[in-house]
């Protein structure tokens, strides 16, 4: 069994380098499987449109709802559960659920039945809700909290190859001369012929989930074994001179404005990345080119990554960082507003670069000091991955009934209030007391 640590500073001896060595492997190898499902979400959108007929604007977008509002529901019994069985126990758990979710996507495809693929999509993000609660606090405190930003962008950068993968991967299967396929589809009248067409198409996504389940199975297995340590949250809550020691998680306000700001972050991340496609499908952009546009915003998102690793915090505090990323996120919305065509695809692919650093910034600021509170804050701040359920939603039904908006304006109303709000977290939310 794992001895515990308490910030992996044993990396100052030569065992304790090795040791910190492949614990960052581990975990990089953890976040590339995280990226690697998150972003089959935005080819999913699109097959799932034309395979179960979806219609109207907000229909579709029930694929990243049902997969990112499990997060909002089981943020909290993930870190009760994860108090019980430790950080190394819980991630093993948390695999173990996202494969029965891909095994799912098996019925789902045989009944050629939305509701059944959001049943599965939902059970893959419990999963991932209770592998993120471990996670990311995991990195954020395995090694001095100054440099936990650094850590998370050499997790990002794990995470967004993961996704620039995946998507062309995914969409080679199931989504290969799309185009044609989908022409095809819409030139036959007969309901029943149509439907054996969908039926056969459903099917090319079985064999895909299958080997996914089997890889999350393994990686279960992995983690289960590894000699991953745990971490005992033993940092000391920061008092003010004769200031009285917290005793709710809810009286530390750098962590409830966090909360939010990660809400609208991942909200705004899963717009650029998921929802691009669609904002160039409703464009007229050819279905062969937008089942892979997931993968420019993710590109631009792993350069943001590497940059940070070559810039925090040698040069850049994680505030700074979060302060110009939202900056450029506010000056990107108004681009994609004010462009179109591939103009504007190209300005929301650079919002990867605007968010790239967002979330290795936001996690270790709203996360300092918290000492005992920890476990608790993580489940708390992995409530706003629902963002990424919610705001690309609100996008959906701002375009349809009952109030119509242009596709670029609902674009903007869902992008420039949240890139606004981080603005205020990076430079005085993050400080409050």
């Amino acid at each position: 069994m794992a001895s515990p640590v308490t910030n992996a500073h044993a990396a100052s001896s030569p065992t304790g380098n090795k040791n910190y060595v492949y614990i960052i492997s581990i975990l990089g190898l953890l976040f590339f499987m995280l990226g690697f499902i998150t972003w089959l979400n935005g080819t999913l959108i699109q097959f799932l449109r034309l395979v179960c007929q979806l219609k109207g604007e907000v229909q579709p977008f029930l694929v990243t709802f049902a997969f990112f509002i499990a997060y909002f529901f089981l943020a909290i019994p993930s870190s009760i559960i994860l108090k019980i069985t430790g950080y190394k126990k819980g991630m093993a758990l948390g695999w173990l659920i996202m494969a029965v979710g891909s095994m799912l996507f098996i019925p789902a495809a045989n009944a050629r039945s939305f509701g059944l693929f959001l049943t599965a999509l939902f059970v893959q993000g419990m999963g991932f809700t209770l592998v993120q609660t471990a996670i990311n606090p995991y990195i954020s405190i395995v090694g001095p909290i100054e440099s936990a930003a650094k850590r998370m962008s050499i997790m990002g950068i794990c995470n967004k190859i993961a996704g620039i993968l995946s998507p062309l991967i995914l969409g080679y299967v199931l989504l290969n001369n799309a185009t044609k396929l989908e022409s095809d589809i819409e030139a036959v009248a007969d309901p029943f012929k149509k439907g054996i067409l969908l039926d056969e198409l459903s099917q090319k996504i079985v064999a895909p989930y299958i080997v996914l389940a089997i890889v999350l199975v393994v990686l279960a297995v992995i983690v289960y074994l590894s000699s991953l340590p745990e971490i005992k949250n033993e940092q000391k809550e920061a008092t003010n001179d004769g200031a009285i020691a917290k005793t709710s998680v809810f009286q530390y306000p750098h962590l409830v404005l966090g909360i939010l700001c990660l809400f609208l972050y991942v909200g705004v991340e899963v717009m650029a990345g998921d929802a691009i496609g669609t904002y160039g499908k409703a464009m007229g952009l050819p279905l062969d080119e937008t089942k892979s546009f997931t993968s420019y915003t993710l590109l631009c998102m792993l350069i943001g990554y590497v940059a940070g690793i070559l810039t925090i915090p040698k040069y850049l505090s994680q505030q700074a960082a979060l302060k110009y990323s939202a900056i450029l996120g506010i000056i990107l919305s108004v681009l994609v507003f004010a462009t179109h065509g591939y103009a504007s695809i190209i300005c929301i692919a650079l919002m990867g670069l605007a968010n790239a650093l967002m979330w290795p910034a936001i996690w270790p600021l709203a996360l300092k000091n918290l000492g005992r509170f920890t476990q608790t804050a993580a489940g708390l701040l992995i409530m706003g991955i629902a963002g990424g359920a919610l705001i690309p939603l609100l996008y959906g039904f701002l375009k349809g009934a009952p109030f119509h908006l242009s596709n670029a304006l609902s674009f903007l109303v869902c992008m420039l209030p949240s890139y606004l709000y981080i603005l205020y977290y990076a430079v005085k939310g993050n400080l409050a007391k």
